[in-house]
């Protein structure tokens, strides 16, 4: 598309009630803008031109004669706060790869740093009901990944998501949350202390009106932002039906890399991952695949260096009973009825065995009364 001059914040207002008018999404926000140069020559424009530039439907004409003001001012008061700012796609920093798409946002809301928006990024993605193990998992390829360069950009959904942005935070404090509601909420709320962390030490986007409820169509929407601010998408469990397949459908669709870590075949929350390396994703089983692969884009050290735990409680030496039902266990989630039928033990003492491997870090539970070894290797 051809760019206009550079939106200054007096041109703030035409844009944002073109945003907000009913009937115009993203793709004929686009076109009118390369039609007409500017928001404010659209809302001058007859409707003689407005149509025969694909504005049909009467709702959008009446609105483009009258806009809705009072909601207009809302989006203006919140960016006259500190640390507020309004991206138009015509920005200087409006961020490039995200420009590349066939539909970018016209305007991003950013409540923190938007210069961090054009830096080298990796999405972490996965399922809002992840494993002990996942969350873990994410949290440790943040952590890792994020002190080698990478911001790691997150939707702020429960799991995978918040365990991404949390690791990312502990390892050098630069994290992206794009969200899919307007900027003055936090969904879910019990993130709410987590995104006001972010927006301190990295930023919290969003392409939606202030005052925006989280709606089902937003995710997608959101998911494209993701997955487009990024060099690649990192899936770290996800059922069939996740949405975080959209996300590396669409990684994959805008060029981007894609990349998944896969699990026991008996793990309904691997199936997904599976799923995507069949379809050609790169399988993931230390940092070091995600750095190889995105050396080439931009500079980055070819190794991580190596993760210590992060240890739950002091360190105790196990029997030669525990060592043996973690060798009984396997690495495939199983029941405790399983155990008792591998053991020979009876079920209090396999009851009572998962309890203390569990407070070491060494099984976690799972949903479905299922447990699982958790792989206490150094370097993820």
């Amino acid at each position: 598309m051809t760019t206009p001059a550079t939106a200054e914040k007096s041109d703030f207002p035409h844009w944002l009630a073109l945003w907000r008018a009913p009937g115009i999404g993203v793709r004929l926000f686009l076109r009118l803008l390369e039609q007409f140069g500017e928001p404010a020559a659209v809302f001058a424009a007859t409707r003689e031109r407005l149509r025969a530039a694909g504005v049909t439907r009467p709702a959008t004409l009446d609105y483009l004669r009258t806009p809705d003001r009072t909601a207009i001012e809302r989006d203006l008061a919140w960016l006259e706060q500190p640390h507020h700012h309004l991206l138009t796609i015509d920005s200087a920093n409006y961020p490039p790869r995200l420009r590349e798409l066939p539909d970018p946002p016209p305007l991003l809301f950013v409540l923190g740093e938007p210069a961090l928006l054009s830096h080298p990024q990796l999405a972490v993605v996965g399922s809002r009901n992840a494993s002990r193990s996942g969350s873990e998992t994410a949290f440790d390829f943040a952590c890792h990944l994020s002190g080698h360069g990478l911001i790691i950009t997150s939707g702020l959904a429960l799991g995978i998501d918040a365990a991404a942005h949390r690791g990312a935070l502990k390892g050098n404090g630069l994290s992206i949350a794009v969200i899919g509601t307007g900027m003055d909420r936090v969904y879910p709320a019990r993130h709410r202390d987590l995104a006001h962390e972010i927006a301190k030490k990295g930023a919290l986007v969003s392409e939606f009106p202030i005052g925006t409820a989280p709606a089902p169509s937003n995710f997608p929407r959101r998911n494209r932002i993701i997955s487009g601010l990024s060099l690649g998408t990192l899936v770290v469990e996800a059922t069939i039906q996740s949405g975080s397949l959209i996300t590396a459908r669409l990684a994959s669709e805008q060029g981007r890399e894609v990349f998944a870590i896969p699990g026991s075949i008996h793990n309904p929350l691997a199936r997904g991952c599976h799923h995507l390396i069949r379809e050609g994703a790169k399988l993931v089983e230390t940092a070091n695949d995600i750095l190889e692969e995105l050396a080439g884009p931009i500079s980055l050290p070819l190794e991580c260096t190596e993760q210590t735990e992060h240890p739950a409680g002091p360190a105790v030496e196990l029997g030669d009973d525990y060592i043996q039902l973690l060798d009984i266990m396997g690495y495939d989630p199983v029941t405790v009825d399983a155990l008792v039928e591998r053991s020979g033990l009876t079920t209090e003492a396999v009851s009572s065995m998962l309890l203390v491997l569990e407070l070491q870090d060494h099984v976690a539970s799972m949903p479905g009364g299922l447990y699982n070894r958790v792989d206490k290797r150094t370097n993820p």
